[in-house]
């Protein structure tokens, strides 16, 4: 998977389509991510005591890694996620579009 945590990728599907956001957590069996402030589902909780009241919890719920694309730091633009090997053996991430390492 190209895409790590803490990448900022764009919807590209679904009831959030065209918004931006940070990525929390990446699922590399299930091939998902959980994306921060996006895809937000609301779980009841009832109350575990007594005089306790239940609860309504929202939290990122995941989807699936093809729905987003990465947005590249530099030029801001949302773009495929390149590789390339430097002159020192090292593997780097680069963007598609503006071609600098990421």
């Amino acid at each position: 998977m190209k895409i790590k945590t803490g990448d900022k990728v764009k919807i590209l599907q679904g009831k959030d389509k065209g918004k931006q956001g940070k990525i929390i957590q990446v699922m590399l069996k299930d091939n998902k991510v959980v994306v921060e402030g996006v895809n937000l589902y609301i779980k009841h909780v009832k109350p575990k005591r007594e005089r306790e009241k239940g609860q309504r919890v929202e939290f990122p719920a995941p989807m699936d890694v093809s729905k987003v694309m990465f947005v590249c730091p530099r030029c801001a633009k949302a773009a495929r996620v390149g590789h390339k090997v430097l002159e020192n053996g090292k593997r780097v991430r680069i963007c598609g579009k503006c071609e600098d390492v990421v």
